[in-house]
């Protein structure tokens, strides 16, 4: 009863005019990197008001850009986190780390920050709900490949994954965005190329282990390799939703698929509880 009146509360306030969520800037140390990260965190404007826990999306920046990206160029995340009952991290990524561990550069640790450092950290920090139904990751552009990156290697932290406009075959670039920086170069190191792709990396996959969504412009730069990553994963009979509509690579785009790609995330929340 006692939940139940707390949802029919949440629910009315939801719907309520003038509610819009809270902006945290925090700073989350990294052993494996030896500095401290900064993070936006967006809460529900009933955050710590009522006895609830929340699912949490990582929401990750591109190539060049940092934790406070999202917010800045879609301030509306403060009322998305309402509408949707959930709490949102924006990371600092780096300029062009890829969210990857660099195998040629220790000094990027991404992926360990990322699964082992940061989200441990924000569920010990904030109401969350500490499991893999409850938690999603996503991201644009470098950010779209690093959500993808994460979610198909570390299954135990990821339930849910979304990609926006990203950049999943990162073969066909050998010399864009510093990606040699991270892996060396294409002819040399093509190994790291071949292991790190997105479109190696979901022959791991099995149907319905990680719901995903792929999003992306029509007139985007990385429009080819959504297309064939969707042809793909319907060849290997894995579900997954996929939409492409009219757009650019960028925020214009961004911003208008946020609402719809955290629309994907509450219904798979909802169907965990």
């Amino acid at each position: 009863m006692k939940k139940l009146l707390c949802t029919l509360v949440i629910i009315f306030l939801i719907f309520t005019k003038g509610i819009c969520g809270k902006v945290d800037t925090i700073e989350v140390y990294s052993a494996a990197m030896h500095k401290d990260i900064r993070c936006v965190v967006v809460v529900p404007d009933l955050y710590g008001k009522l006895d609830a826990n929340y699912p949490v999306v990582y929401l990750l920046h591109g190539y060049s850009g940092n934790y406070s990206d999202w917010i800045t160029k879609v301030p509306e995340l403060k009322e998305y986190v309402d509408e949707f009952h959930l709490i949102i991290v924006c990371p600092d990524g780096g300029y062009s780390s890829w969210y990857w561990d660099s195998p040629i550069d220790t000094a990027f640790r991404y992926e360990t920050f990322m699964t082992k450092e940061l989200v441990p950290d924000i569920d010990a920090r904030y109401q969350t709900i500490p499991d893999r139904a409850y938690r999603g990751i996503c991201g644009l552009s470098m950010g779209g490949q690093g959500a993808l990156f994460l979610a198909i290697r570390h299954p135990k932290e990821f339930g849910a994954v979304a990609s926006i406009s990203g950049g999943v075959d990162i073969r066909d670039f050998p010399n864009n965005w510093d990606i040699k920086k991270r892996l060396g170069d294409f002819k040399t190191h093509r190994e790291n190329w071949e292991r790190f792709t997105i479109m190696n990396l979901v022959d791991s996959l099995k149907n319905n282990e990680l719901d995903i969504d792929i999003d992306d412009g029509v007139n985007d730069i990385f429009i080819k390799q959504n297309r064939a990553l969707h042809e793909k994963l319907g060849r290997m009979h894995i579900n997954h939703d996929y939409t492409e509509r009219p757009g650019e690579h960028n925020w214009a785009y961004w911003r208008n698929a946020i609402p719809y790609v955290l629309l994907f995330f509450r219904k798979y929340f909802y169907r965990n509880e």
